[in-house]
């Protein structure tokens, strides 16, 4: 199970979540979010994050040259589009050998039928919880509703996870489920992480997979 801390923005932070070894970590270029990185942003800040960390620039409906501008400034290996991007925008990301990762808004109502356009386009999908924001709400979606999806393209869980609902995640079973996108329920403060929770997070999912 990979695991993706999301939402980082201070150096010394994002420097001790690198330290703790997640499979993905995400960066918001999304200025309505109280996650946005800032103009500021120092490249120095993700230098010492291991090569074995797949560093994502997470966007919403940004256009196709400032996105590739980011990756390209910072060295990026992965977007999340967190949007109502197309799959052609997808498409013309994957083809600068970018990994997309395209997030959906899911709610009892969500038709999977719609990602078909979408598959062929993006290396992971990501379910987060539909509600009035992009992601970051702390809530959760019935996870019952994922056993309406039947593609082939693996995916991220998000929405809501944190060490409270911990036990519930990990009896959560889906074969093409790929990963696990922490974000606000690891927090002290919008962008800041809480190391210890992330740590005890971190070290019960990789205990359980090795029982």
């Amino acid at each position: 199970m990979k695991m993706k801390i999301c939402g980082l923005k201070e150096a010394d932070n994002i420097k001790q979540v690198s330290e703790a070894n997640p499979d993905f970590m995400g960066f918001i270029f999304y200025l309505k979010s109280s996650r946005f990185v800032g103009d500021e942003f120092s490249k120095s800040a993700l230098a010492e994050i291991p090569e074995s960390c797949i560093k994502t620039a997470v966007f919403v409906n940004e256009s196709l040259e400032n996105i590739l501008k980011i990756t390209t400034q910072y060295d990026f290996e992965s977007v999340q589009l967190h949007g109502d991007e197309s799959p052609e925008t997808c498409r013309q990301l994957k083809e600068q050998n970018l990994i997309v990762i395209k997030a959906f808004a899911i709610d009892a109502n969500f038709d999977f039928e719609t990602l078909h356009q979408y598959e062929k386009q993006c290396d992971y999908f990501l379910f987060d919880t539909k509600t009035k924001q992009y992601g970051g709400s702390g809530k959760t979606f019935d996870w019952k509703v994922l056993q309406n999806y039947n593609l082939e393209t693996p995916f991220f869980l998000s929405g809501g996870l944190g060490l409270d609902n911990l036990e519930t995640i990990l009896r959560f079973k889906h074969d093409k489920l790929y990963g696990l996108d922490f974000n606000s329920k690891l927090e002290d403060r919008p962008g800041f992480k809480n190391i210890e929770l992330m740590k005890k997070v971190l070290d019960t999912i990789r205990n359980y997979e090795h029982i």
